[in-house]
């Protein structure tokens, strides 16, 4: 475990900013509740302080109306601008509306309507605009000085860092015993910089733990290279803490205060919002299930028992569409799922052996297709007890003669071929001569797909192509594309010129078992 930072002596008074930060008008202080399925499974206590149950369900009302209220009148009077793609929007909105400004909300394009929706209903003006949040946060400052509005900044800024605080405040104060660690998602880092600077002034034996996803962890290079660092690109699942750069207030904070950090994946995150349903029975959305998904891997990973660790679960802003994704996705992140491809004689009795070695074990998928007359190649999905028994069962596959791949942790084989119908054509020399395979994010909205067919030289043949719609702001789609060897610069010219994040997956042995 880390050693527990103490507040340098250097330290600007945020304990009197945050002691004296004007919040409840807006917020309730929120619940810290025990998650007691979740805590005896693995034997710590952990507690839930749940900022999803605030009146527009995330956090961030607190720290929008703490930069409000502190406006000059004749600044109220002209009105407020910010960019945002939801919950900052919406805590923005309501400040608003409970202090009789305007506020005008720049949101992507691609933003859902039901968060262009809510904001609305608060009194919102929506202006949409550039399919990311840095498209969306360059237009807003565009505006901010045509019409002399006053910026909210997201997170970057004292005052809604100071507010953000107010969260660790009553954590202190409805728990007074022992805690061992907090662990705070991170997108800009205002909501942990305002966790950090309460904690380490009040009581800085706790250690203070920032969440990042593996896809969006520009904080957490920012503090290991000792600099802001910007991403390129960012994981568009976990859209509440989806941020390219960090701030600057905040990296310092974070820099100076927060003890430790943890990487969590998609299907931990999808992992912990199911547990906190059963424990809650309430949704979270990802961004507000990732310091519940760092409480598991941190207690595991450091074995720790009869430590008592709190998770802010920060918003439940979540799309009913999603949902589907998210209880797929969880069996991965719960270790309760293994995906093999398993290779096996297409001959009589050769399935019958096969299906002996699973033993007891229920098969959660079973996908084959004929296409040799010596070989079969099967997709399988079992339930596991642990991630190691997926291992296991490998090593035992490959023992009785049955060449197995473990697809447990491969991305394509997730969330793209278990879903496809279909199977492999002929060789190199067949119908899918010089064919590649490439996955892509696309923006969910209209005209995206053209763009991309649009751009294709004519000679490029789309030969597969499968996308399922998750729900999300951005969809996922795999695409088979042939391109001679003699056109490869010309293909990655217009990759680069298209702008979608671009996997290629043409080497990856899923696709060489199953579509090849």
């Amino acid at each position: 475990m880390a050693r527990a930072k103490t507040l340098p002596v250097s330290h600007p008074d945020y304990l009197k900013k945050i002691l004296t930060a004007k919040v409840y008008d807006v917020a309730i202080e929120s619940a810290l509740e025990p998650a007691r399925s979740l805590s005896r499974r693995i034997g710590n206590p952990v507690l839930l302080k749940r900022e999803d149950q605030q009146p527009v369900f995330s956090f961030k009302l607190r720290g929008a109306y703490n930069k409000m209220v502190h406006l000059a009148p004749e600044q109220l009077a002209q009105g407020v601008i910010c960019a945002s793609a939801g919950n900052h929007a919406q805590g923005v909105a309501l400040s608003a509306k409970k202090l009789g400004c305007r506020a005008l909300i720049v949101m992507p394009v691609t933003t859902p309507k039901l968060k262009i929706d809510a904001v609305l209903a608060l009194g919102g003006e929506v202006v949409l605009h550039g399919d990311s949040f840095s498209d969306a946060y360059d237009h807003a400052l565009g505006l901010q000085r045509d019409q002399g509005l006053t910026f909210v900044h997201p997170f970057d800024d004292p005052d809604v860092i100071a507010g953000q605080g107010t969260i660790a405040m009553e954590i202190l104060r409805q728990h007074q015993g022992p805690i061992t660690a907090i662990f705070v998602a991170i997108g800009g880092g205002g909501l942990i910089s305002g966790v950090a600077s309460y904690i380490k002034a009040v009581r800085p034996e706790i250690l203070v733990i920032g969440v990042q996803t593996r896809d969006s962890d520009a904080m957490l290079r920012s503090v290991q290279a000792g600099h802001r660092v910007t991403l390129a690109d960012v994981g568009l699942f976990s859209d509440g803490t989806a941020v390219k750069l960090v701030g600057e207030e905040t990296f310092r904070l974070t820099r100076e205060l927060v003890d430790d950090f943890v990487v969590v994946d998609t299907d931990e995150v999808c992992a912990a919002i199911k547990d906190v349903f059963q424990d809650t029975r309430s949704i979270l959305e990802p961004a507000g299930a990732m310091g519940v998904a760092a409480v598991k891997q941190y207690a595991a990973r450091h074995k720790l028992k009869g430590k008592t660790l709190v998770a802010i679960t920060c918003g439940a802003n979540m799309n009913f569409d999603r949902l589907r994704f998210v209880a797929e996705r969880a069996e991965f992140g719960e270790q309760r799922e293994a995906l093999f491809a398993v290779t096996i004689p297409e001959e009589r009795g050769s399935f019958k052996r096969f299906c002996e070695l699973l033993g007891p074990r229920s098969v959660t998928e079973f996908n084959y297709r004929i296409s040799d007359a010596h070989l079969a190649h099967v997709f399988v999905g079992v339930t596991i007890a642990k991630r190691d028994d997926a291992e296991k069962i490998a090593r035992n596959f490959a023992r009785q003669g049955f060449a197995t791949v473990d697809l447990t942790d491969d991305e394509l084989a997730k969330e793209h071929v278990r879903h496809m119908v279909g199977g492999r054509v002929g060789g190199a020399s067949g119908l899918a001569a010089d064919e590649r395979l490439f996955r892509f994010v696309f923006p969910e909205r209209p005209g995206a797909l053209m763009k991309f067919l649009s751009s294709l030289h004519p000679d490029w043949n789309i030969s597969l192509f499968h996308y399922r719609n998750q729900g999300a702001d951005h969809g996922r789609i795999l695409v088979g594309i042939q391109v001679p060897a003699g056109d490869a610069s010309a293909f990655d010219a217009f990759r680069e010129a298209l702008a979608y994040p671009c996997v290629e997956e043409t080497d990856n042995p899923v696709y060489q078992l199953f579509l090849r």
